[in-house]
Formats: structure tokens, sequence, C-alpha cells
């Protein structure tokens, strides 16, 4: 029996190249500024315009300052990708959604919340945590610039066919545990290159029951372990979550469309490639301790003993270490913090800002702890305003900033000076990804709001 990986994807195939890859019809095509000035030059160059216009959705989101959106973009380079990607939507004929437009934000937070994601699709935006989108039941990936050009110009994409894999996890989370927890768990298990290969089918019942945020966050964060993508079989709950959204179909349409989406689930038959099982009992409050996300352990853990990694890792596991300013065996716990950042397209819906001023409430900001609350969107915004959750923010001494990837990456104003030690609900601490020199702890809402308030890294489960 085939699994719903295969069914998506045997539903695209347009044709198969004999001892090549497949040729796969893509959905719906997400452009950002960053990896697409290029592809339209490469499109102009040939005299060409994309074949199906209204599949592609344009928006800027890694180079938008989250402060001052109505008035130019002060940094040149940033203005310029944001400017161009503006003309080429025009040029093209292409739905752009500009800075303060009511429907910006991070292209993957914004694509399911209008219903531009749907159940069954195929879709693929230049940018690897494209993944995010698999929440709602599609296939999704990141692909390269070129590829961006061949999707626009054809609506369709070369790909060699990922193996198949599922990840279940079963029983209850604890109280304080969430869907980044769950995944800092997964990764801290698998490593960064566990998932190889591999498109991943999240199952199980603490994936049932995580909300549709949960889902976004736990499909978001497939690609640091390596995969092609990861994704959840649409059920009620993404069914509830889709109704009455703004691209969603409506009437008859929309009652066909969940007959359609109720049978996208694997058979009860139905071989993977690979198949593991996690148990919610092992997983409590995640953060990482080093260079890379699956460099993560529980919150009142130790980082590991240099004779438990492999000879081979031992070398790049101190070298992290060194630059992070860790020592092995140490505890996390504790450790001063100087920035916070809440947001991006992991962590940036309305219920990781629900989750941060629950801590919040009643407390304070640390002094001298810098935090910046972004957004995914300004539908987020909007959200966060109309429960008052920004009043809450405010009597701590939080700014609710607006939408944009911020401080996830360095590539607009929100850049953690070098030295300093962030804690980020973002996806990735690379070396220099949220500034050069700048140290990242990965954690959730709820762990980074507890630092937040207490200016060092503390379990929230104290604070709950």
């Amino acid at each position: 029996m085939n699994t719903l990986f295969d069914k998506i994807w045997d539903r695209h195939v347009v044709q198969i190249v004999e001892d090549g890859p497949t040729q796969l019809y893509i959905d719906r095509l997400y452009c950002h500024e960053v990896t697409t000035p290029q592809a339209f030059d490469g499109m102009r160059e040939r005299g060409i315009k994309p074949l199906r216009p209204a599949q592609i959705v344009c928006m800027p989101d890694h180079n938008t300052p989250t402060h001052d959106q109505d008035k130019p973009i002060e940094d040149p380079v940033s203005k310029k990708q944001v400017d161009t990607l503006a003309a080429n939507a025009a040029e093209f004929g292409l739905t752009h959604y500009g800075m303060m437009d009511s429907r910006n934000g991070i292209i993957h937070v914004v694509g399911p919340e209008r219903g531009l994601s749907l159940p069954g699709m195929t879709i693929v935006c230049g940018d690897s945590h494209t993944s995010t989108h698999g929440a709602v039941g599609a296939v999704a990936f990141g692909i390269g610039t070129s590829e961006v050009e061949m999707v626009m110009a054809s609506q369709c994409i070369l790909q060699q066919k990922p193996k198949s894999m599922r990840i279940s996890v079963e029983g209850k989370l604890d109280r304080g545990v969430t869907a980044k927890d769950v995944a800092l768990y997964i990764m801290s298990k698998m490593s960064t290159s566990g998932a190889t290969g591999y498109f991943v089918e999240y199952a199980g019942s603490v994936v049932r029951d995580l909300s549709m945020e949960g889902r976004l966050t736990l499909c978001n964060l497939s690609i640091e372990m390596g995969a092609r993508g990861g994704f959840v079989a649409p059920d009620e709950k993404t069914f509830a979550y889709l109704k009455g959204r703004e691209h969603a179909p409506k009437g008859a349409d929309w009652d066909k469309a969940v007959a359609y989406w109720k049978t996208l689930r694997s058979g009860d038959d139905a071989v993977f490639d690979r198949e593991v099982v996690y148990d919610a009992a092992d997983i409590t409050p995640m953060v990482t301790y080093g260079t890379n996300p699956g460099m993560g352990m529980g919150i009142c853990s130790t980082i590991p003993a240099l004779d438990s990694v492999p000879g081979s890792g031992q070398a790049s596991f101190l070298r992290s270490l060194n630059y992070m300013g860790f020592e092995p065996g140490e505890k996390m716990l504790g450790k001063k913090v100087d920035y916070v950042f809440c947001g991006s397209c992991t962590n940036g819906r309305i219920e990781d800002f629900r989750a941060f001023a629950s801590i919040a409430a009643g407390r304070k900001k640390a002094p001298g702890v810098v935090c910046w609350l972004v957004p995914g969107s300004w539908m987020v915004k909007e959200q966060i305003e109309k429960e008052g959750l920004d009043k809450v923010l405010e009597a701590a001494g939080f700014e609710i900033r607006q939408p944009g990837c911020s401080a996830c990456l360095a590539m607009n104003d929100d850049k953690i000076p070098a030295g300093k030690l962030s804690v980020s609900t973002s996806n990735r601490n690379f070396e220099g990804r949220q500034g050069p020199g700048a140290r990242t702890v990965l954690a959730s809402p709820l762990t980074a709001a507890a630092a937040a308030v207490t200016g060092v890294i503390t379990d929230p489960r104290t604070l709950m």
C-alpha cells in the first residue's frame, strides 16, 4: 500500500525520465526577495513569462526591518532586494504582498494562514524552511534559484523521488513541553544528517494532539535533520484551521475539497523505507548548547562529556563548544542571557506569543536583557492586539515589533552583537547565523520567555 507521500507525489508526476529524475507538477511557488532576482533575470534573458502566474505569490521577509516599515529601508542592500522583488512581480504580473500590506509577513507563516497552502498540494520556495507548509498535509520543499526559474517557466520541476520515513511520537507531552521541544529532541536523536534522502511523515498520538501551529513548527524543522521535507496527514484539526481562510475553497468547492482531503492518509499497511518511534515521556523542555540544531539536550541535563562523543566528531564538538564559550559536562541552567528573540517561521505564530505572554504576565523583563518579539505576519500582530497580549507584554516591559524574519538570520537590522548570548525561538544556531560572532541557544517560546524575565537560562516549568 502506498504511503501518503506516494499518493501526493504520484498524482503530480508529469513524466519520469528514464534513468533520470521525475518531472513533477508544482501547485504553488512562493518567492521572497533573496533567492529570486537571478531567476527573474533568467526569464527576462530568455524572453519568457511565467506559465501560470496565478500559482505564484511573492513577498519580502528576510530583509524587511521590524520597525518603521512605512519609511524607506535604510540599509542599501536590503532596500535593493525588497525593491527588486516588487519591480519583478509587477513586470511579470505576479501577486505581491509588499511591506505594510496587511497580507505581508514571513512567507511560511502567511501561506497557511491565508489558505494559500492546502492539503495534497506540491509547494516549493527558494528557501529551506518551505517544509513548514507540510503541516497542512502538503508535499513542500525548498529549491535552488535555477529551480525557481524552472518552476516559473513550466510550473514543473525535475526531482529525484526521496525515500519515505515515518517518525511517530507516542504518549502525552508533559506540562511545559512544546512542539519546538519535540522537534529539538528528535534532532538530538537523529543528528543533523539522520534523515538525509528522506521525506518524513510525522505521526503518533503526540502529533495528532498538536495544534496546527505546533505542527507547523515541527514540519518547519524537518530540514534541520537533513530531510527533504516533512508533513502531517490532514485531519479534522487541519480542516477546521483552513475553513474560511481567504484562499481556501468555499461552499460546494469546500465540501468537495474536504472529501478529497480525507483520502490523504497512509494506509494501515503502508510500507516506509524507515520507521522511527519516540516516547513523549522522554521529552522535556530542550535547549541547544552547540552550533547546529542537533546539539540539543533537556534543559536540566548537562552538556555531554567529551568521551561520550565518537572520536571522529570530537574535534568539531570541541570547536563548537569553544565558539559558544561552554565546557563539556556543564549545565546550561543559570547561564547569563543577553538577548531573547521570539519569532521566525518556526515560532512566530499566535500560539507562540500566547505562550510567551503566559510566562511574562505579572513579571518584568530582566534588566539588561534585550528582547525582540516579532510576529510572523500582520495577521498575527493583529491577533496579538485583539487578544490583549500586547498589553500584558508591555506591562512586563516588552514591545511587539513589526513582522519579518528579524533576528533569525543576520540579513536585516536585528543582529545579535559578537559574543552576546541569545536565546532564540528560531531554527538555526550556526556560527554567525544571528550576527557575526553571535552565540545562539535554540529554545521554545516558553523557555525564551523564562530567560527574558530571569536573565538566565531557566526551566520554564518553574515559572508556570
